[in-house]
């Protein structure tokens, strides 16, 4: 199904779940966009509902490094955090995402296409409440979302000088 402008979504199991996975096609380079990710101070810059950057590790990427962040719009924060589960320079990301009362695991992979590459998202609830909200409902809110997020991932590591 196609939701728009180099964005689409595909079905597939994760973490034991079916869940929608966003799709984002970059002129930018696995390269470039590991540079992004990379860069935990940048986090709240692609990702929606992250207002900011409280603390990062040093070993940031590295598998049990965590990103301190906070959530809402200020004056209603919520301080929480996330831990890199796995990573493979270039090509995957995956996340256990904390956002009080609930975890969700989200996976971002770089699979080089061309002079570019294409990037996808997908997220799948780790705890209760959000494992008791239906996966369909949780797939209507998380892919706008995801969407929006490889977008701002793409517009970062592209670094465009004009619109």
């Amino acid at each position: 199904m196609n939701v728009g402008k180099r964005g689409e979504s595909v079905k597939y199991s994760f973490e034991g779940v079916v869940v929608i996975e966003a799709q984002h096609d970059t002129s930018a380079s696995a390269s470039d966009v590991w540079s992004v990710l990379a860069n935990g101070w940048l986090y709240p810059s692609w990702v929606v509902g992250a207002s900011r950057m409280r603390a990062v590790s040093a070993e940031w990427p590295a598998v049990g490094s965590r990103l301190h962040h906070s959530v809402g719009a200020w004056p209603a924060l919520i301080d929480d955090s996330t831990e890199v589960l796995f990573a493979e320079e270039d090509r995957e990301l995956r996340l256990l995402a904390q956002v009080t009362p609930t975890k969700a695991v989200v996976r971002l992979r770089l699979e080089p296409r061309g002079s570019g590459c294409h990037l996808r998202m997908s997220e799948a609830a780790a705890s209760v409440p959000l494992k008791w909200v239906p996966q369909t409902a949780q797939d209507l809110a998380v892919l706008p979302r995801n969407l929006e997020c490889l977008r701002r991932l793409s517009f970062l590591a592209e670094r465009n000088t004009k619109p």
